[in-house]
Formats: C-alpha cells, sequence, structure tokens
C-alpha cells in the first residue's frame, strides 16, 4: 500500500506532463503564426519578392513602416504594369499607370499589401489543421515552415516559410484537392529589417497628371422599406462580415457589397440594384483571374458577381445563393 500511494501522484504527474508537453506542441504552430502576423504589421522592413499567380511572375518592391501607431506601406511593381499601391493608416491609394487612373479606397488598419495571411484561433482551428514543419534554408536563411491544412472542400492551404524574425519568406498557398497544386506563391529575393525609411519612399514615383481620379464612396442609404442582399446558403463557418452600399467605378449605380468569411478565406459578393432587362436565360460568366475565382449571373435582374481566393465550388455556391431579403414587418403596436 505504501508503494501504490507513492506512485499514484508520480503517474499523474506523468500524465499530466505528457498532456502539457501536448498542448504545447498544438500552441507551438500558432505561436509561429502571432510572431508572423505581429512583424509583418509592427517591424519596418524593405524588401523584393517575386509574387507567381496564373503562370506569370512579377517582381515587386515593398517597404512597410510603423511610426507613431501608424502604418505607411508601398508596394511597386517593378516589371509588371509599373502600378503603386501606396498606404497610410487605413487610406490606400492605387496608381494604375496602364490605365491612367488613381483609385482610393479604405482597407481595414490591421491589413498588409503583401497578403491575406492566417490568424489562428478556436474557430479558424475548427476548419483548419495548423502543423508545424521541419527547419529548412530558404535563400540562405533558417525558417520554419507552418502548414494550414483545410478540412474541407471549400477553403485552399497555405505553406508558410517563417525565419526567425517572424518574416515569411516564402508563401503558398495550394489547393489540397488537386493534387496539392500551387495556385499562388509569393518568395522573397531580399529583404532588409528596421532600414531607416524616410517619409519620401512613401511619394508616389509617378506623374498623375491627365489621371482620372476614382474613389469608393459610401452611397446614399436605401429608401425604407427596400430590399436588401444576403445568401442564402454558405460553407461551414462562413459569415457576412460586412454589407455596405457604395458607388463604384463604372457602376450604373448603387453596388450592394458583402462579405463573407471563415476568418481567412474570403468571399467578395457584389450586387448591381440597377436592374437588368430580363432574359430567358441569363448569361453566367465565370472566369480565374490568378489565384481569384469570379463568377457573375443575373439573380432576380439584378448582376450579381462573387470574387474570392477560395476554391470554384466556394465562389460558385455563395454567388448562386444570393437573394432580394423583404424588408421585415414592424411589429404591431400595443
Amino acid at each position: 500500500m505504501r508503494v501504490l500511494r507513492h506512485t499514484r501522484p508520480s503517474l499523474l504527474g506523468a500524465a499530466l506532463a505528457v498532456a502539457l508537453a501536448g498542448a504545447a506542441r498544438a500552441a507551438q504552430p500558432a505561436v509561429w503564426l502571432e510572431r508572423m502576423n505581429h512583424a509583418l504589421t509592427h517591424l519596418d522592413y524593405e524588401g523584393t519578392f517575386a509574387h507567381w499567380q496564373g503562370g506569370r511572375v512579377e517582381m515587386l518592391r515593398i517597404i512597410h513602416r510603423m511610426k507613431s501607431g501608424v502604418v505607411s506601406e508601398r508596394l511597386e511593381s517593378l516589371n509588371g504594369s509599373g502600378r503603386e499601391l501606396i498606404r497610410t493608416g487605413t487610406r490606400l491609394t492605387c496608381y494604375l499607370p496602364d490605365r491612367h487612373e488613381v483609385l482610393v479606397e479604405h482597407v481595414p488598419p490591421d491589413s498588409s499589401l503583401i497578403a491575406r495571411l492566417p490568424v489562428y484561433d478556436r474557430h479558424i482551428a475548427r476548419f483548419y489543421a495548423i502543423h508545424e514543419g521541419p527547419r529548412m534554408r530558404v535563400d540562405r536563411h533558417d525558417t520554419r515552415l507552418i502548414t494550414v491544412m483545410p478540412r474541407d472542400r471549400y477553403r485552399y492551404g497555405y505553406r508558410l516559410w517563417i525565419d526567425r524574425e517572424g518574416m515569411p519568406l516564402k508563401i503558398q498557398l495550394w489547393n489540397v484537392r488537386h493534387g496539392g497544386q500551387v495556385v499562388e506563391q509569393i518568395a522573397f529575393a531580399t529583404l532588409t529589417i528596421d532600414p531607416r525609411i524616410p517619409n519620401s519612399a512613401f511619394t508616389p514615383h509617378l506623374s498623375t497628371a491627365g489621371y482620372r481620379w476614382l474613389r469608393n464612396r459610401a452611397a446614399p442609404p436605401p429608401p425604407s422599406g427596400g430590399f436588401s442582399w444576403n445568401a442564402s446558403w454558405l460553407p461551414p463557418g462562413f459569415h457576412m462580415a460586412t454589407h455596405v452600399v457604395q458607388v463604384m467605378p463604372g457602376a450604373p449605380g448603387p453596388v450592394d457589397h458583402l462579405v463573407y468569411t471563415d476568418g481567412l478565406a474570403s468571399v467578395s459578393v457584389f450586387v448591381e440594384r440597377h436592374a437588368e432587362p430580363r432574359a430567358a436565360h441569363p448569361a453566367i460568366e465565370a472566369a480565374h483571374m490568378g489565384a481569384s475565382y469570379v463568377f457573375s449571373t443575373i439573380v432576380d435582374g439584378h448582376r450579381v458577381t462573387a470574387v474570392g481566393q477560395a476554391p470554384a465550388l466556394t465562389v460558385r455556391s455563395i454567388a448562386a445563393s444570393v437573394r432580394a431579403v423583404p424588408p421585415a414587418a414592424p411589429e404591431p403596436t400595443r
């Protein structure tokens, strides 16, 4: 009995140690993701990287600075169209020399011009499995491979090679259901951490004389009692994150912009409030644009277009389920 009395606590202690070790192993990939997202948003850095999608490669230069709590970013195409994207806080200005246009819009404060990258939480863990892989060398730097694996066919996966500073030196978006096909890839060629970045780094190199300036702005609120729009079916884990009515360049009238996301993958749906002539067989358009899939159709006489970095099944299913929702009936007065 004396032996059992001393053995039982040691067995419980061993079981507890095993459980804690398992929890630590499960949390370790999440720690790498947290480190990566903190580095992308809080470090000062400058670098060039190759962006591959749809069989095309473009070299880009990124400059990122955090000063007094305000993020400044510049993304410049080095061998493509020559476009420049400059962000200060939530204001993003896109200089498009091939179209002689400048587009001004607003972005979330925690976004990045490099890519939308995974943030680990309990919701994400329900739909993605996160694994820590071996240490690997990327461009003479030690990195840790983190794999984000979707648990179903409605989303893509990620491979991330993260260095000791937390920077992702290589990123792959991949379609697990198609033999691990790489849909998009970013790979840094040069990267400098904590450089001295002057304010002039965020001034456009282009002359915008003769350019047309376009702004995405909120539309006036729709008349009371009007219809709204929503998807009647969503893949597991997806929810509506944003619904705004905007005036968008080129649209004949106000556009409902709905964003559905699972916290990582996202699909934007645009519904033109201007009704089109009804056709016996509405035209359906679909295309791959790099890593994004675009699907457009007519619903109740309105053009519905969905765009997302997600499998075609996800984008098509969400777009096809969009319906006009009548206003809620007023509660009877007592």
